[in-house]
């Protein structure tokens, strides 16, 4: 009886692969020297930023003397920072406290309007169709492209016929207009409002104006409080207008007023004038605060997914 026997397998053994040359990760250079020349780069714009900042803090606490013998970027002789800040508030019978708070009513009123104008514009462009539609949008990229500085002679002009020059209404009513405001709404409604919400919504019943107000303004909230502090930033450093429409101290805002008390340092070098310094510093520095407290209030409105929820399931 036989039995059957299986040949051993012979067959040759094949070899393991080896990465290829291709297939072997390779160090990223190019990448890794792209990241540190962006780092590079964002560090000197973050210095460009803070040394001005750095230095006006450090200037603030110093008085006139030590402002001129000491090092720039660092304190001097002596802490005179809440001297300076009562100097300043207290000064000419708390004219500074005045040009604070006209600062602040051209501000609100000024960058709140048109914001709002630009959200209602930009909504307006972006989700109905009218006639003259193009034309209304290329007057608005036409107007982008104008400085503001150009039409302050004009605008000075104008408000002397109707007899508002000399007032608030001079400052607030060019703030009202803010096109690059209503381009970025108008770009930012297409994509932010769903047109089927609209059309949900209006079956519903909703009218056009509770379905705004109700609805897409809390998807455009990101939209608006970007263009809110963009006008909010303009208002505030507002100085060329105000200068040219305003001639009386007491309607100043902070610009102005700073640039007055500034101007009285470059004047006789007498003590009084000596003593400015301080203020002007100390002024400048209390002039920026309100706008690092917006912005830190305000930054929580450009977090994403406000339209979470906003469908029903």
């Amino acid at each position: 009886m036989s039995t059957a026997t299986t040949a051993p397998d012979r067959s040759p053994e094949r070899p393991r692969a080896t990465p290829s040359r291709r297939s072997r990760p390779r160090p990223d250079r190019p990448r890794s020297r792209a990241s540190t020349s962006l780092t590079v780069a964002m560090g000197l714009m973050l210095a460009y930023t803070l040394v001005p900042l750095l230095w006006l803090l450090m200037s603030s606490t110093k008085n006139s003397q030590s402002l001129f013998d000491s090092f720039g970027l660092w304190f001097g002789h002596g802490f005179s920072f809440f001297h300076n800040v009562h100097e300043v508030l207290t000064y000419d019978n708390g004219i500074y406290v005045r040009w604070l708070g006209n600062t602040v009513l051209y501000a609100v009123v000024g960058a709140g309007g048109a914001a709002a104008l630009a959200a209602l514009g930009g909504y307006g462009l972006a989700k109905y169709e009218f006639r003259g539609k193009r034309a209304v949008f290329g007057a608005v990229i036409g107007a982008i492209t104008v400085p503001a500085t150009a039409l302050a002679v004009p605008t000075y002009l104008l408000y002397s016929k109707i007899g508002i020059v000399n007032t608030p209404w001079a400052v607030i009513i060019p703030a009202l207009a803010s096109p690059f405001g209503l381009y970025l709404m108008r770009v930012y409604a297409l994509e932010a409002v769903p047109d089927s919400l609209l059309e949900a919504a209006r079956i519903d019943g909703a009218s056009e104006l509770r379905t705004f107000f109700t609805i897409s303004l809390r998807l455009l909230a990101p939209g608006f409080v970007t263009v809110l502090l963009f006008t909010l930033v303009a208002t505030w450093n507002n100085y060329f207008l105000p200068l040219i429409v305003l001639n009386n101290p007491k309607w100043f805002p902070l610009t102005v007023g700073l640039s007055q008390w500034n101007t009285q340092t470059t004047g006789p070098q007498t003590g009084a004038t000596l003593d400015l310094y301080p203020m002007v510093i100390t002024g400048s520095l209390l002039a920026i605060v309100p706008l690092v407290v917006a912005f830190l209030l305000l930054q929580r409105y450009w977090q994403s997914g406000l339209a979470a929820g906003s469908v029903k399931q």
